[in-house]
């Protein structure tokens, strides 16, 4: 199955999100999910091959719902419109672990690399870590195929001030107020209709294993 395919259905659903539409289309919503699950799946053995610790997880643990908590939201929409699958080890979607995010939605599909989030005394590891070892994570950066498939760190959150412990005059301050140590890779053009996409996404994940492998030792080293 191609990613095409799966958006077709992520495209109408999205004009028709509502559960009458949903079951009675629930075959198809079947079909495509299982052809994500395939392409996770065989994207979880392509990963294993540059990045040892992916070697045993489940893709069960990977891949997030499609039904979308209402609760407390003012959109009461039921479904997402994106399939979403963290392939991390340590528990995968749940992990705090840096790993590799795999994001399927009409004009919006792409791939990250790194940790989303991280609780407070892993962020504030984190960017002990980055300043610390500020050589080693330039070098990571600067990596021609790092730069060839990812650009920035997401910004979402990110702090006005350099954070309390850290000095304000350092050089690199701006990555000292992140608050996710994640940079992603959007999916589009040909891969889109490619029947076999697995190998090209994992090319690119591939390019931000040393990234994972920085943020993954500081993590070692706390816990």
């Amino acid at each position: 199955m191609t990613i095409q395919k799966i958006l077709d259905f992520l495209s109408v659903l999205s004009k028709n999100n509502n559960r009458e539409w949903f079951a009675q289309n629930k075959s198809w919503y079947d079909e495509v999910r299982s052809g994500y699950l395939d392409m996770s799946n065989s994207l979880i053995m392509k990963i294993a091959e540059f990045d040892p610790e992916i070697k045993h997880v489940d893709i069960k643990d990977c891949i997030f719902r499609i039904y979308r908590d209402i609760r407390f939201s003012p959109d009461k929409s039921p479904y997402k419109t994106h399939f979403g699958a963290y392939i991390a080890a340590g528990g995968g979607r749940k992990s705090q672990r840096g790993g590799y995010y795999f994001h399927l939605q009409p004009e919006s599909s792409f791939v990250s690399v790194g940790i989303w989030s991280p609780e407070p005394n892993v962020l504030k590891a984190l960017r002990k870590s980055v300043y610390e070892n500020i050589d080693e994570f330039n070098d990571i950066l600067s990596q021609p195929n790092f730069k060839r498939f990812f650009g920035g760190f997401f910004e979402d959150g990110k702090l006005k001030k350099v954070p309390a412990g850290f000095p304000g005059d350092f050089p690199q301050a701006d990555l000292l107020k992140l608050k996710h140590y994640a940079t992603s890779s959007p999916l589009d053009g040909s891969i889109l209709t490619d029947e076999n996409p697995v190998p090209h996404i994992a090319e690119i994940l591939e390019a931000g294993y040393p990234l994972n492998r920085f943020l993954n030792f500081t993590l070692d080293e706390l816990f």
